[in-house]
């Protein structure tokens, strides 16, 4: 699998595709709402990205970046192929990867710069304090925690932070993390826990991890989100996500769809077994009523973006 995320103009996600799923979307692209990809590193980078646009009976346009302005560059095609063998190649990371087009650099302007925050010592580490918590966790993206921290201050009569000003703290702080994960070996505890939540998936419980803002919110949506023959479910929302993120577990929230007790304790084991079977502990009392809890866990979830 390549360590990308392949973003198209009608909305959908890929992530980790193959070489030929990647191929294939090339392919794909060229019909209104379907004309363009965009193709981001795992994890998401600040303005490292390959894209392709292409028009059905035109040729292709392909752009990379690599971190500035002046590193900004385009090439056309007339076939997919050639396209399909650049972004493959530049996926890997191989050497050479754009040698088989004719690049020109793109002139973007010049660059803005940023204005330092205009904050006091007390709202600046409030706002990073934040910003980190959810970073930590680990299912934000760049751009989701750019916008907490351009919000997180905001009152009535103030927007201390511009746009531009949460964007450069929210990738700063996720370079930071980048640099800390690159020296995690081996599967970490989020990992697991993402297995076996597949694992439940397939056996008929749905289950979805940082689901909704709070329990009442995920309680009255979690039927909406699995197939029509599950059993039940589990899941957390993001509230239990910010507390195993500063290392207190985390809290599962489970249930049969039935509503019957016998069938709420029976989704319960078959929720400690899966975390069991994934090398994960778990501690639960086996009364139907109470919440099952992850502990201890090492929270290092690792970003994608």
């Amino acid at each position: 699998m390549l360590e990308i995320v392949v973003k198209t103009e009608n909305w959908e996600r890929h992530v980790r595709v193959s070489a030929e799923e990647l191929a294939s979307l090339v392919r794909r692209i060229g019909g209104d709402g379907d004309r363009f990809l965009v193709a981001q590193r795992i994890p998401d980078l600040p303005d490292v990205f390959a894209q392709v646009w292409h028009q059905a009976g035109g040729d292709y346009t392909l752009e990379y970046r690599d971190g500035a302005a002046d590193r900004h560059f385009q090439a056309m095609a007339d076939r997919p192929e050639a396209v399909i063998a650049a972004i493959t190649g530049w996926a890997r990371q191989e050497a050479g990867w754009d040698g088989g087009l004719a690049w020109s650099l793109l002139d973007m302007g010049p660059t803005q710069e940023v204005p330092p925050l205009d904050l006091d010592e007390a709202e600046r580490e409030e706002l990073e304090k934040r910003v980190r918590e959810v970073l930590i966790g680990g299912y934000a993206s760049r751009a989701e925690l750019a916008e907490l921290a351009e919000e997180y201050l905001v009152t009535r009569d103030r927007r201390p932070v511009s746009r531009e000003q949460a964007q450069a703290l929210a990738d700063r702080l996720w370079l930071e993390r980048v640099v800390e994960q690159a020296k995690w070996q081996g599967e970490t505890d989020p990992e697991r826990l993402t297995r076996a939540f597949t694992a439940l998936q397939e056996a008929g419980i749905t289950a979805r991890e940082n689901f909704a803002c709070c329990r009442s919110c995920g309680q009255s949506e979690i039927g909406g989100e699995g197939e029509p023959d599950a059993r039940g479910y589990v899941y957390f929302h993001t509230q239990c996500t910010d507390s195993a993120a500063v290392g207190h577990g985390l809290m599962l929230l489970y249930g049969g769809f039935d509503g019957s007790s016998e069938t709420t304790a029976a989704i319960g084991h078959e929720v400690v077994a899966a975390l069991e079977a994934a090398g994960l502990h778990a501690e639960w009392d086996r009364d139907p009523g109470q919440a099952i809890t992850v502990t201890p866990l090492d929270w290092r979830r690792r970003l994608v973006g």
